[in-house]
């Protein structure tokens, strides 16, 4: 792991720091801590399982997660699973004993999502009232599991996706818009099976809403075709977006085109779902870490939302707080923040929404002295980046000023992770199989 931060006591702190939160949040854990097997009885949560009872015991997955979560399960039911199919990003699949492994586009969906969207549909399709099917869902699967409604095209769910990702649009409203173009997300799934669905769930979405993570594939779904129209009109994408998708929405909203099924549907009667773990676990392990090193923690939230820049001029107020005051708190002390902010793209550049807070957060900490904002995602990629986010200091942005670089400028032109790696201030981590939101830190020692 590379922290980059040169003050020793900071760096040997927060280094300790991301290690703890990842194993806390490590899904092979999550899965053996909630799920156990003694013969044939599996539990899983309130949920006891007879596995005799069932002809065949299939698994699927998709996420950032799915590997090791995939791997957690077949460990667990042993000679009981069948076979099992999940989808995750590149990069982050690796071998498995009965469970086939397919990688596939994310942030925006490819045609190896489809591909792997479409097998694993027809195997759930295949399944009768005695069947149980395990689904394992974690942080990405909505980007994963492309299956375009009938009418639309998968380059049709790209466009609107990027549009999206570029219009600052949250990640429920995002997936407001993914389950009306798709024959999975939105409960369809669940829909789509006549098995016993049990699902177990990494969160990775701000107050752990069951139908906004991956879409909520096995979830009601209480948004409609009218939302998905009203988001794409308030980020100003609606002319932007295919015609086919905009011919889709409308004929939902008249009624022409089924709805996502609801809540009190009775197909949700032979469906559980099971939370394994989420950012509050993220959270609460950068407290404890803190107090054991002698730092004063402050949780202010698990979910922080809004624009990164935005946020970082809050942080940068809560540093002057501090250092003048000794108000929330005193040093040597760490504001901690867990959620997932959004930047409104308006550049060509290369960076991340952690990226980008850190970057933004510097501005406004320049001169403050012994003062650390952080940004770290915990799925160990920030954007389409090798970074899973940035430290910043009080120095960075003289620093950059040394080296020619203009901080200013690259924040407008959003392309804050080369002068990040130019000042060696970028956190890796290489991908870390699981994905809980981001860590927000404001440490000063």
């Amino acid at each position: 792991m590379q922290v980059g931060v040169r003050q020793t006591r900071a760096r040997r702190l927060l280094t300790r720091l991301f290690t703890s939160v990842l194993q806390a949040v490590d899904p092979r854990e999550a899965i053996e801590r909630h799920a156990q097997r003694r013969g044939s009885i599996l539990s899983i949560g309130s949920d006891r399982l007879d596995l005799r009872r069932y002809r065949r015991v299939i698994v699927i997955g998709a996420g950032k997660a799915a590997l090791p979560m995939a791997r957690a399960m077949e460990d667990i039911l042993g000679r009981y699973l069948e076979t099992g199919l999940i989808i995750t990003k590149y990069g982050h699949g690796g071998p498995t004993r009965k469970t086939r492994v397919m990688e596939a586009g994310h942030p925006v969906p490819d045609q190896t999502g489809e591909e792997g969207a479409n097998r694993l549909l027809h195997l759930v399709q295949s399944l009768t009232s005695d069947d149980l099917l395990l689904v394992l869902l974690s942080g990405g699967a909505s980007a994963l599991l492309p299956a375009p409604a009938v009418g639309l095209s998968l380059k049709d769910k790209q466009k609107t996706t990027s549009l999206l990702l570029r219009s600052g649009a949250t990640i429920h409203e995002m997936n407001t818009v993914r389950k009306h173009l798709s024959r999975l997300k939105g409960g369809q799934l669940a829909a789509s099976t006549k098995a016993r669905v049990v699902s177990l769930i990494l969160s990775d979405v701000i107050g752990d809403d069951l139908g906004t993570i991956g879409s909520g594939p096995t979830a009601p779904d209480a948004a409609t075709y009218r939302d998905a129209i009203r988001i794409l009109q308030a980020y100003g994408v609606w002319n932007k977006v295919p015609a086919s998708v905009r011919r889709h929405l409308l004929k939902g909203r008249r009624g022409s085109v089924k709805e996502t099924p609801k809540p009190g549907s009775a197909i949700f009667r032979r469906v559980t779902h099971h939370l394994i773990g989420n950012n509050r676990a993220a959270v609460d392990t950068a407290a404890k870490v803190c107090s054991a090193e002698g730092v004063t923690p402050l949780v202010l939230t698990t979910e922080l939302v809004g624009e990164a820049s935005t946020a970082a001029r809050w942080f940068g107020s809560l540093a002057r707080q501090v250092v003048l005051r000794g108000r929330p708190a005193k040093r040597p002390c760490c504001l901690i923040a867990g959620g997932e902010l959004t930047v409104t793209v308006r550049g060509k550049g290369t960076g991340g929404r952690a990226q980008e807070f850190a970057l933004a957060a510097a501005k406004e900490i320049r001169g403050l002295p012994n003062v650390y904002v952080v940004g770290f995602g915990t799925d160990g990629t920030d954007g389409p980046t090798d970074a899973a986010g940035a430290v910043v200091d009080g120095e960075t942005v003289t620093r950059a000023s040394k080296r020619g670089l203009n901080v200013s400028r690259a924040l407008s032109g959003n392309n804050a992770y080369p002068l990040l790696k130019s000042l060696k201030q970028l956190i890796i981590t290489g991908p870390t199989g699981t994905n809980v939101n981001d860590l927000y830190l404001l440490l000063v020692l």
